[in-house]
Formats: C-alpha cells, sequence, structure tokens
C-alpha cells in the first residue's frame, strides 16, 4: 500500500527525508483493527519527525501522520484517537510514563492507505463532518480543546489570545473558542490571516506584539522564542498562559519578575484525554463547528502537501486523501 514515510532524518531540509512509496500491510495485534483511511491531516509534529525530533535514526523508516478518519471493516466510520500507552487506571493518558502517539516508537502513521490502530481508540466520526474535516480532529482541535477548557479553564465571557493566526492549532482554537462564547483576539504577521480570523468571529487581529485593547484572561502560545514576551504581557494579573508548542524555539527569556508579581501561571499541554476527545467531537456536533480545511492532496501529491505546511501560506489544515 502507498504510504509517506520518514525515511531519513533531515534536520536542516525535513523534506529531503519524505519518501512516498509502498509499504507492507498493517498487521495489527490483538486488540487492534486495521481502519481504511479516507483522509489523513498534516501536522508540524510530522514535520518535527522528518527532523528528527522524536524520531531516532534507527526509528527509521516509519510511516508518518497521527491523524485519520477512516472506515472500519464492518463499515463503521470512524475517526482515530492517537495517543497510544498504558494509563493506570482513571489516569490521565498524557500523563502516563510512556505516553506517545502514532507515528512514534515504530508504531506506524496515518498517512496510509490503511492504518492499525487499537480498538478502544476509534472513535465514530460525527455525522455532520466530512472525512476530511473529521481528520483534522485528533491532533490540532484536540489540542486546542484542551488548552482552551482543561488547561485554562476558560468560560463563556472571558477572553484569550491565540498567538500565530492561520495554524491548525490556533485556528481550532478560534472555532472552538468562539463557539463557546470566548472574546478571541488573534495575532500574525499576515494581514490577509488577520482579515480571515476576523471574518471567522475574532474580536480583534493584530500584528504580533501589538497591545491588545485589554489584558486577557488567557494566552494559547504554540509559537515560543518570537512571541513569549508578547504573551505574558499581554496577561491580566493573575492570568495563565497555555504552551503546546515552541516552532520559533524554545527558549526564550522566562521573564520571572513580571511572572511573580503578576502572579501568572504558566502550564503546558500536550494532546488531551480519550474523555476530552469524546467531549469535543460531542461540542462539535451539538455547536455545529466545522473544521477549516485549508487544502487538499492526494497521498501521492505528499511532499506538495507538507511544502505547503512548511512554508505556513495556509489558513486552516493540510488534509491527505489516499
Amino acid at each position: 500500500m502507498l504510504a509517506a514515510v520518514c525515511a531519513r532524518i533531515s534536520p536542516g531540509d525535513p523534506l529531503a527525508g519524505l519518501d512516498v512509496t509502498d509499504v507492507p500491510e498493517p498487521s495489527p495485534p490483538a486488540g487492534w483493527e486495521v481502519v481504511e483511511v479516507r483522509a489523513a491531516a498534516l501536522n508540524h509534529h510530522d514535520l518535527f519527525s522528518l527532523r528528527g525530533i522524536g524520531v531516532s535514526e534507527n526509528g527509521v523508516p516509519v510511516v508518518l501522520g497521527t491523524d485519520a478518519a477512516g472506515v472500519t471493516a464492518d463499515g463503521t466510520e470512524v475517526v482515530i484517537y492517537a495517543v497510544l500507552g498504558n494509563p493506570a487506571p482513571g489516569e490521565d493518558e498524557t500523563l502516563a510514563a510512556d505516553f506517545h502517539v502514532l507515528s512514534e516508537r515504530g508504531v506506524p502513521g496515518t498517512l496510509a492507505q490503511r492504518v492499525a490502530a487499537p480498538s478502544r481508540n476509534l472513535v465514530p466520526k460525527p455525522a455532520a463532518l466530512s472525512f476530511a474535516e473529521a481528520a483534522c480532529l485528533p491532533t490540532a482541535y484536540l489540542t486546542a480543546y484542551r488548552m482552551l477548557f482543561n488547561r485554562a479553564a476558560l468560560r463563556p465571557g472571558q477572553s484569550v489570545l491565540i498567538q500565530g493566526a492561520g495554524g491548525g492549532v490556533s485556528t481550532a482554537a478560534l472555532l472552538l473558542g468562539r463557539a463557546a462564547g470566548l472574546v478571541v483576539y488573534v495575532t500574525s504577521r499576515s494581514e490577509e490571516k488577520r482579515a480571515r480570523a476576523l471574518e471567522l468571529g475574532a474580536a480583534g487581529a493584530f500584528a504580533p506584539g501589538s497591545r491588545l485593547p485589554t489584558r486577557v484572561d488567557a494566552v494559547l502560545d504554540s509559537v515560543g522564542k518570537a512571541t513569549w514576551d508578547h504573551s505574558l504581557k499581554s496577561l491580566r494579573t493573575g492570568g495563565t498562559v497555555v504552551v503546546a508548542g515552541a516552532t520559533s524555539g524554545p527558549d526564550p527569556s522566562a521573564d520571572l519578575a513580571r511572572i511573580f508579581w503578576r502572579q501568572l501561571a504558566v502550564l503546558g499541554s500536550s494532546m488531551g484525554t480519550f474523555a476530552e476527545f469524546q467531549e469535543m467531537c460531542a461540542f462539535l456536533e451539538q455547536t455545529g463547528v466545522k473544521p477549516l480545511v485549508d487544502s487538499e492532496f492526494p497521498l501521492a501529491d505528499a511532499h506538495a502537501a507538507f511544502r505547503h505546511l512548511e512554508e505556513g501560506a495556509g489558513f486552516g489544515k493540510v488534509v491527505l486523501l489516499p
């Protein structure tokens, strides 16, 4: 079967490590099922894997991808919860000692015609969503949902700043936040992306570093070094910044004086629990929110899809169609 594979580690040029090639059919262990993939979404996680972040030289080749929606052998339409591991009973899956996701630790990922996944990780696809829309849920939308409603614990009427409009997680946070009655501000270097965010319901869209009309209850930051100073300065006293990535670098000045003097909270966040995934799917069905798909590519054109993701020109998710 055809798949997009991390064939080589290539830190400086991640696409040089990407092959689109035939791989063996999935051979699921007990308790796993094969899903016929109808759509699979790309994430920066896939680019990080190609750069060797979370993947070692002895861990390649490996099929990339954490996100997919498809059909099981009995015809059930499903979306795959991507988190793997063996948490203790009642433990948050993302805190388990062996927490990992599809395409890590030698487990083949979703950018293929078929993928094996634990039966317990298969969730009925929300009926109102296309396969392409449903494929966006397991990483970006789950991450945004947890950041907003678990880690930041935001409630209707509160305010949030989302750094870096247009990316998968930031777009998800904008759509989910507006549907939940939050006042949402965004930043972007692109005037076009700022305008698009306003069309989607943002209360304000600003150039990076701009002063907001008011300090916010929370900031969602997956950019890192380039936005960290602005994130801290944009918070009200006692506010919270939730971090789920660092695409511009992981080592900003901590500004500890501002953090302790204004009693700010800094919280990390990674993916989400199975219960949160189910809650999010129900939230989408109840509110009518649909994930925003920027573009769709055939699996055979995975290089073009990855290039589009790497360039950051899109708004929303990039999806492969096997």
